[in-house]
């Protein structure tokens, strides 16, 4: 499912309302909501408003627990981490418990050793099913989601849930969710904006199945749903809309 809007802030609007949404099935469903965050500049403008007063009075953030999609391997006070970047916009102005909440990084430890206890923690919120309810992402202007990158030796896993490893292109460590785990959501919702999306969207969507080069493609639940939040300028490339 594609739905197209004008601008960013408006697409902060939607997933906001959406992930109230999701939250409440789940919660009124089993108790509690497993969700997986993305980070990035897009989806700032969602967590600001799930942090203020309209979203969130909606949500029971003590039966919340937050996961995050990937991680570059720096500390939470570093400008490049997901989770900063969450706890300043929003998790640092809702009343969810510290003990939901569960960062990638960790100092003292390799990612590689840190892929294996996170995983850990998702079999103990999640199940040995690992299925969330919700796992937010964001997608690349080379077409990758998480830290699923083209040409990378995770895009190959097809057992792990959490891979941990060292992106040459772009010198740093990185830890990620899998494909196969993202794929057992019960939804998926990719945020995608800006005009330096549209090509990859297009070939994410439109072209040649090409994974490898394309990693967003690897995305397709086998029982959950994906849905695309995306704006005009975003969307400019595509056809079947």
């Amino acid at each position: 499912m594609i739905q197209i809007e004008k601008d960013p802030a408006k697409l902060s609007e939607v997933a906001a309302a959406l992930f109230v949404q999701s939250a409440k099935e789940a919660i009124d469903a089993k108790g509690k909501f497993n969700v997986a965050l993305t980070g990035g500049s897009s989806p700032k403008g969602l967590y600001q408003l799930l942090a203020g007063e309209q979203y969130k009075s909606q949500v029971e953030w003590d039966k919340v627990f937050v996961f995050w999609g990937d991680e570059r391997w720096v500390s939470l006070d570093d400008e490049q981490s997901n989770a900063g970047m969450t706890y300043e916009t929003l998790l640092n102005h809702v009343p969810i418990p510290a003990s939901n909440v569960f960062p990638m990084w960790t100092a003292g430890i390799t990612p590689e050793a840190r892929a294996e206890e996170y995983t850990i923690y998702l079999k103990k919120v999640l199940g040995e099913a690992g299925v969330f309810d919700l796992i937010l992402l964001g997608m690349g202007d080379d077409g990758h989601c998480a830290s699923l990158f083209p040409g990378t030796e995770v895009l190959k896993e097809e057992k792990k849930w959490v891979e941990g490893y060292f992106l040459k292109s772009k010198d740093i460590h990185r830890i990620t969710l899998t494909a196969p785990l993202i794929n057992k959501a019960k939804k998926i919702v990719f945020f995608v904006f800006g005009e330096n999306k549209a090509d990859a969207l297009f070939e994410v969507l439109e072209g040649e199945r090409n994974p490898t080069q394309y990693p967003s493609q690897m995305i397709q639940p086998s029982e959950g749903e994906v849905q695309w939040l995306v704006d005009e300028t975003a969307a400019s490339k595509l056809r079947k809309i």
